[in-house]
């Protein structure tokens, strides 16, 4: 079993950048893929990036040359870097863990707790 504890959010106003963690524990984090999605109020769950074990980085279109994954094995995290953020980037942002065929937009098999992220105009 894979536990992911999620922390980063908050609320912050339009154009600020804003980073999330994710920490790993129960497994051997070098062995996954990891991806990020989140989900808006009223609205389906939806795919924003994702990283490979080899650190090979997929974007949603919503969120390129914004949006940077990045992951240490070392420290068994990864982390999204959000800059220049939008209104409509407001969210419950989660992280998740899956195999090599996880990548880049799933199914993956663990999830994080979600992290609220509200971006006010």
């Amino acid at each position: 079993q894979v536990q992911l504890v999620q922390s980063g959010g908050g609320l912050v106003q339009a154009g600020v950048s804003l980073r999330l963690s994710c920490a790993a524990s129960g497994g051997t984090f070098s062995s996954y893929a990891m991806g990020w999605f989140r989900q808006a109020p009223g609205k389906e769950r939806d795919f924003v990036a994702a990283i490979s074990r080899g650190g090979i980085t997929y974007y949603a279109d919503s969120v390129k040359g914004r949006f940077t994954v990045s992951r240490d094995n070392a420290k068994n995290t990864v982390k999204m870097q959000m800059n220049r953020l939008e209104p409509e980037d407001t969210a419950v942002y989660y992280c998740a863990a899956g195999t090599w065929r996880s990548y880049p937009k799933g199914p993956y098999d663990y999830w994080g707790q979600g992290t609220q992220v509200t971006v006010s105009s």
